[in-house]
Order: C-alpha cells, then structure tokens, then sequence
C-alpha cells in the first residue's frame, strides 16, 4: 500500500469531514441523557440508582472498548484514522465495520491492506461501509416508533408475560453473538466460558456485597478478555 494512500487518508478535508459527525453522536448522547433523568424525575425515580446505572454503564463500556480500540489501530493503518474515527463514533461495531472495509476492498479485486490497494479500492471500502449503515438506520426511523405498540400487543398487556417476552428476547440476542464465538473455540470459547462463569460468580458474591452488581459485568468481560489472551 502506498504512502498516497495514507497521506489521503488522513487529509485535512477528510478530518473537517469527519469531526461535525463525531460532535453530533456527541452531542445526541448528552442530549439523550438528559431526557432520560427528565423521565426518571417525572415518574420519582431517585437521581441515585440513575447515576448508579450511569456508572455501571461506563464500567461496563470499558471491556467491549478495548475490543473496538485493537480493531480500530489495524483499520486506520489502512482506511485513515478519521474515517475510522467516524465510523466507530456513529455505528461503533468494529468487526462489522472492518468486514465492510474488506469486503469493499475484495469487490474491487484487491486484498484489504495488500500492496495493491489504491484509491479506488480506498473510496471502494469507504463507500460500502457508508451503504452498509444505511439500512439500519432507516430501518429504525421507519419502524422504530411502532416497536413498544407491537412488544405491548405481542404481551397482550400483562406486565409479567411483557417480562417474560423481553427477557427471552434479549436471551436469545445474547445466545446469537455467543454462538459464534462457542462454536469457533480456541481462545473465543475460553473468553465466552471464562466471562460466564465469572459473572455468575460475582453475581453471587454481589448477593452480600450490593455494591460489587453494577461492577460485575465489567469485571467479567475484563477476566473474559485476559483468559483468552493469555492461550
């Protein structure tokens, strides 16, 4: 790959390009926090266990961050750093982003990063990690308004089968990402196994110690992560 290409890459105009968006995702995260404390003072949710949720999100944010930081290091070496920068602010699925990336780049004829990826296999990969996005979002503008009408009708108003339905929803999410990982093995499968078992570990330790529940999640990831890189 040659140096054109990286020196492109991280051009001024692309950087100007780059930055709004990134103050945006910004500005929509603040913005969005403070409607959420306007509806926790609305219905008398206590400002605490808001800022306790708050914190345990952040802690929790820090193991599938330094997953995102490795993949996105490989990718600014190839794509620029403030496309990559753009990307993983508004979408924030590395692997997703990366395939995108190389898929663009194998539909062009050249390998992701190889010798003979040039401008055209640049704009190539830029492009269809932008079309890549444009169906989630949309998909979201269209129907996301109708979501809690369907998750009321599909519980038929009953508050404890709405449990059941968003509990096995969300099991069944979770299963899917993990599948990949259990039935790849190697270090995946010690990370997925190491993680679980140490959640329910501290989830039960955090039975006499209230204070450890909203570190638990992190602590897991974080022992997740270590197992596997120490195979």
């Amino acid at each position: 790959m040659s140096e054109q290409i990286i020196r492109v890459a991280n051009e001024r105009g692309v950087w100007l390009m780059a930055i709004p968006m990134v103050v945006i995702v910004v500005v929509q995260a603040l913005l969005y926090c403070r409607l959420a404390f306007r509806a926790a003072d609305k219905i008398g949710f206590p400002r605490e266990k808001c800022w306790r949720g708050f914190r345990a999100g952040a802690i929790t944010a820090i193991g599938p961050c330094l997953a995102i930081f490795i993949v996105m290091m490989g990718m600014m070496a190839v794509i620029g750093a403030p496309i990559t920068w753009l990307r993983l602010s508004v979408i924030g699925a590395a692997p997703t982003e990366l395939t995108a990336a190389t898929v663009g780049a194998q539909a062009y004829g050249v390998e992701f990063g190889s010798p003979k990826y040039d401008m055209m296999a640049l704009a190539t990969s830029w492009w269809t990690m932008a079309i890549n996005g444009v169906g989630w979002l949309l998909l979201v503008a269209i129907i996301g308004k109708y979501l809690e009408g369907m998750r009321e009708k599909m519980g038929g108003g009953d508050p404890a089968w709405l449990a059941v339905i968003s509990g096995a929803a969300m099991l069944g999410c979770f299963a899917y990402l993990n599948s990949g990982s259990i039935l790849a093995g190697g270090p995946r499968l010690v990370a997925a196994v190491t993680g679980g078992v140490s959640m329910v570990v501290f989830l039960n330790i955090a039975k006499r110690a209230v204070w450890l529940r909203e570190y638990c999640l992190g602590i897991a990831m974080i022992i997740g992560i270590v197992a596997a890189a120490m195979m």
